[in-house]
């Protein structure tokens, strides 16, 4: 069923070939370990879209694809997954990152005024820029770690179920006969 359900929705991979703004990746985009969908390829493909969907880091999906190129992961699904952060979600997700950063460093974490100006990003992120980023390496990590691990027990699971019927047909089958 994860296959099924991931076939229907990903893009083909002459698709994403034709894209221009992948042409860089060159010949790597023809290694077809990138476009099965295994369970292993997509759990890692799990791990590094959310991963980098929580890194504060400009052409997400130029490095999802990167990484998921390098680590021979499924490219469709790990640049999907970057979306998780998208203009809506970021202020929320990156505000929890920075209190969980404080947290755990134990600073007082103090009023978090987000603005997307050359301003803010010099003076701001300048006083807050170390419980920020460990807060969204630790949720990154966590999301991750989440994803594929998810991803292999729901995936395990349909195979037993499959291997259960299959064994119940045949079963039948006999009696039958």
């Amino acid at each position: 069923m994860p296959r099924k359900l991931l076939k229907r929705y990903l893009p083909t991979p002459e698709s994403i070939r034709s894209r221009p703004s992948l042409q860089w990746l060159g010949t790597w985009l023809h290694d077809p370990n990138i476009w099965h969908l295994t369970r292993s390829s997509v759990s890692k493909a799990f791990f590094i879209g959310l991963f980098v969907a929580f890194m504060p880091i400009p052409a997400q999906m130029a490095v999802a694809a990167l990484v998921a190129v390098l680590a021979r992961a499924n490219l469709p699904l790990s640049v999907a997954l970057v979306w998780i952060t998208n203009p809506v979600t970021m202020p929320p997700i990156f505000y929890m990152a920075y209190r969980l950063g404080a947290l755990l460093l134990g600073v007082p974490h103090g009023a978090f005024h987000f603005e997307l100006s050359l301003e803010w990003l010099s003076g701001g992120l300048l006083a807050i820029w170390q419980p920020f980023l460990l807060g969204c390496v630790v949720l990154g990590l966590f999301a991750g770690l989440l994803g594929a691990t998810l991803i292999r027990v729901i995936w395990r699971l349909q195979v037993i179920h499959r291997w259960r019927k299959r064994r119940l047909r045949i079963l039948q089958r006999r009696r039958q006969s």
